[in-house]
């Protein structure tokens, strides 16, 4: 048997600074969620993202404590070009999310760059280098 990926989950203190974060990237989810517990999203591809607040995981595992130490998730958004990484980049930090690191062309092929998501995972913004 072969089991599908079908849902990332992402567990947030704070859902509404979560969605927020997230609406910057391109993902259309309507602020009446901003007030749930949990979240769906459904991308293009039908790959399914869900936030849960600490609430929510206590409710069904009342001995769950977040993890301490670095992030708890990877996620990595293609750009459609380097200058398209730059500008996200810029317009996030400008926003007030934290830099994990500047724009910068990898030696692996990618303008590449990092930013903070309001629960401190560290999400990758890259694009092929022509």
């Amino acid at each position: 048997m072969n089991a599908k990926l079908d849902l990332v989950g992402v567990i947030v203190r704070d859902m509404p600074a979560a969605l927020a974060f997230y609406r910057q990237l391109g993902w259309d989810i309507p602020a009446e969620m901003d007030k749930e517990g949990h979240v769906e999203h459904v991308l293009p591809n039908g790959l399914r993202i869900a936030w849960d607040t600490h609430e929510v995981i206590r409710s069904f595992d009342p001995d769950w404590r977040p993890s301490e130490g670095g992030h708890r998730i990877g996620l990595a958004f293609l750009c459609g070009s380097p200058a398209e990484v730059d500008a996200l980049f810029n317009k996030l930090t400008g926003m007030g999310y934290r830099a994990h690191k500047a724009p910068f062309d990898a030696f692996w092929g990618q303008r590449y760059a990092q930013v903070e998501d309001p629960d401190h995972n560290v999400i990758d913004l890259f694009a092929s280098l022509p």
